[in-house]
């Protein structure tokens, strides 16, 4: 009964407001979000030709042009998310991603010239942004990141206790012998970071094995604990939150029910109210 009240109050601020219904009708087209992705993508490869002063020389008024045609685009889908939800702006800037777009957009529109000229060319990179608003799945991964950053927090912490104990352990340890890489504790700790990436790290523990044989115990401990026992933990962490995001994204884009939805169904009730009635009527 709500599904029917809302569609019915859809349909008559519909009828009494023909420019929100046509708003309405163009973004919830099943062409509109391949088009907007399309568009986005296709200004990411207008962006990486003007890194070419070649292709500036030749064609950068059409490169200019493309992106002012594009920005307008931009504009445009705003101002039609807006007139779609009017009077009530509120479900639009309600939205995270939808004020993430409206930011990018007024961001879009500082003056390319002057002292403002290198901040329009960095948010104009921005734009390429919008693909992660435009694409559900790339929501979903940011979605989990974000709810996975509390908990990352605590990983970062116990990673964070585990290095500065290797550091100044290393410092002392190693910094006679190899002062480039232990010589202080932001080098030992940088070095620590390295080793945890396995760059090097056995060029590294080679330097101090000889002076120091036992070392080896020192880089190999290191090695599995932050490698393999704390990167996974985060890895464990986005994988936890993940199907959380996924089932908030799902009722997210859960179809809601449309004006003829609810007349298809009124129709079909009615042809099988019919039927029964004929049924009966063939019993007596």
């Amino acid at each position: 009964m709500a599904a029917t009240r809302r569609t019915t109050s859809h349909a008559r601020e519909d009828s009494a407001h023909p420019v929100k219904a046509f708003a309405r009708r163009i973004i919830e087209a099943r062409a509109f979000e391949p088009f907007m992705i399309g568009l986005i993508l296709f200004n990411a490869l207008l962006i990486g030709l003007e890194t070419s002063p070649a292709m500036i020389e030749s064609y950068g008024h059409w490169l200019h042009l493309g992106n002012d045609i594009i920005l307008a685009v931009f504009i445009a889908e705003a101002v039609l998310k807006m007139t779609a939800v009017a009077p009530r702006f509120g479900l639009y800037f309600g939205n995270g991603w939808n004020l993430f777009d409206f930011s990018i957009v007024v961001l879009s529109l500082i003056p390319a010239t002057g002292e403002f000229a290198l901040v329009a060319r960095l948010v104009r990179i921005l734009r390429v942004l919008r693909l992660i608003s435009a694409v559900p799945q790339l929501r979903l991964i940011v979605a989990t990141l974000v709810r996975s950053i509390p908990s990352m927090g605590h990983v970062i912490m116990l990673m964070s206790v585990m290095f500065y104990i290797y550091a100044v352990t290393g410092v002392h340890f190693f910094s006679v012998d190899d002062p480039e890489h232990w010589g202080t504790l932001g080098s030992a700790l940088l070095t620590l970071f390295q080793l945890v990436t396995l760059e090097g790290w056995v060029e590294v523990m080679d330097t101090a094995m000889e002076n120091h044989p036992w070392a080896w115990l020192y880089f190999v401990s290191f090695v599995l604990l932050g490698t393999f026992v704390i990167l996974n933990l985060f890895i464990a962490v986005v994988i936890n939150n993940l199907e959380t995001a996924k089932l908030e994204q799902l009722e997210e884009l859960e179809k809601p029910v449309t004006h003829d939805d609810v007349l298809k169904e009124l129709e079909r009730t009615r042809n099988a109210l019919r039927d029964l009635q004929t049924k009966i009527a063939k019993l007596s």
